[in-house]
């Protein structure tokens, strides 16, 4: 896993200046390619720090959901 790491860490080091060298035709491409993994690793961020600035009470049941969303 440490090799993988390390690979990732160079690739983010590169990244802004790969960024700039692309055609703005390439840059769509290129986030159609990573859109899927952003948002699942905003996801996972927001899911990690739920799970520690939620404290009980803070979220709903499906029925109390349900209750309010059918309210007038």
């Amino acid at each position: 896993m440490s090799v993988l790491r390390g690979r990732l860490h160079r690739l983010t080091q590169q990244l802004p200046s790969v960024i700039e060298q692309l055609p703005d035709e390439s840059l769509a491409d290129a986030w159609n390619v990573l859109q899927a993994l952003y948002y699942d690793l905003y996801m996972l961020t927001a899911i990690q720090e739920s799970m520690y600035s939620i404290r009980p009470g803070d979220a709903m049941t499906r029925e109390e959901a349900l209750r309010l969303l059918n309210l007038p």
